[in-house]
C-alpha cells in the first residue's frame, strides 16, 4: 500500500518542530493525524475517504476538522472515547474502532492496533507489512510518557506488543522513517527500564518528591523538559506503585 507522509511545521514540544500526517491508499484512503493546514495534504483530498487520529493530541488533530469538513470523509476515533476525541478535534465521529477493526480503503485495509501509553487512546494504523505509529516511537531519543494522562506500563506493553507484529518499518508522528522497529522497540524498552531503576534507587535512597527523585534519576541538564521529565517521574512511580515496589500517595515516594 502507498503511504504518503508530510511533515507539517506546528507547534509541538517534540525537537522536530513538525508533525507528519499520513495518507494511506491511493484511493479511498485514510488520512492520519493531520496536524494543521497544509497545501501538500490538500492536494492529496481528492482521495481521502476516511479521517483518524493515532490520539488526541493537538499536534495530531489540528486540521481534522476542516479536512472532515471538505472531504465529507467518514470519521473514526477509538470506541468508548467518542467524547474526548469531538472535544480534542471539533468534530463528531461517525464511526468508532477497536483493536482489529478493518479500515477498507481502495488499496486494501488498514487494521488498527492498540498502542495506549503516551495516551490512553493511542493507536497505531498497520497496512502492507507497516505501522503508522504516532508517538509511540522514535528514531532517535525517547517518547514523553507523562501522568496523568501516560502510562508507562501500558507504554512498554505496548512496545512489546509492536515487537510481536514485527512490522517492516514504523511511520512516527514526529522524526524519520523508523527502518528498524525491533531495534528501535528494544532500545525504547531498555531506556524505559533504565529510567525506572533510576528512579527506584532515588526512592530507596531517601528522595521522596518527584523535584529530588528527578535530581537523583536523572544525570542530564533538564532545562526546558524539566515538567515533562517530571511527568514522566510520576509515571515511573506509578506503575513501581502498582506493581508493589514503592509506595506513592501523588506527592510522597516511599521504599515499600
Amino acid at each position: 500500500m502507498h503511504i504518503e507522509r508530510i511533515s507539517v511545521d506546528v507547534p509541538t514540544r517534540a525537537p522536530t518542530g513538525q508533525t507528519a500526517c499520513y495518507v494511506l491508499g491511493r484511493e479511498d484512503a485514510l488520512l492520519v493525524d493531520p496536524p494543521a493546514p497544509d497545501e501538500r495534504i490538500e492536494a492529496e483530498l481528492d482521495n481521502v475517504e476516511h479521517v483518524a487520529v493515532t490520539h488526541h493530541h493537538p499536534d495530531h488533530v489540528g486540521a481534522a476538522a476542516e479536512y472532515a469538513a471538505i472531504t465529507d470523509a467518514t470519521v473514526w476515533c477509538r470506541y468508548g472515547r467518542e467524547s474526548a476525541f469531538a472535544a480534542a478535534t471539533d468534530v463528531e465521529p461517525d464511526r468508532t474502532f477497536r483493536e482489529g477493526t478493518h479500515i477498507e480503503t481502495g488499496s486494501g485495509p488498514v487494521v488498527v492496533r492498540d498502542t495506549p501509553g503516551h495516551a490512553p487512546e493511542h493507536v497505531g494504523f498497520e497496512a502492507a507489512g507497516a505501522l503508522v505509529g504516532g508517538d509511540l516511537a522514535v528514531a532517535a531519543g525517547s517518547v514523553v510518557v507523562g501522568a496523568p494522562e501516560g502510562d508507562m506500563r501500558a507504554y512498554i506493553s505496548s512496545l512489546r506488543r509492536v515487537l510481536g507484529l514485527s512490522p517492516d518499518r514504523i511511520y512516527p508522528g514526529h522524526g524519520p522513517v523508523i527502518e528498524e522497529p525491533r531495534e528501535t522497540c528494544e532500545r525504547l524498552i531498555d531506556h524505559r527500564l533504565t529510567r525506572e531503576r533510576r528512579v527506584f534507587e532515588a526512592v530507596t535512597a531517601g528522595n521522596e518528591s518527584v523535584a529530588a527523585i528527578l535530581d537523583a534519576a536523572y544525570e542530564k541538564d533538564l532545562a526546558g523538559v524539566r515538567d515533562l521529565a517530571g511527568a514522566t517521574v510520576r509515571a515511573h512511580l506509578e506503575k513501581l506503585a502498582a506493581e508493589g515496589r514503592v509506595e506513592w500517595d501523588g506527592e510522597r515516594a516511599r521504599p515499600a
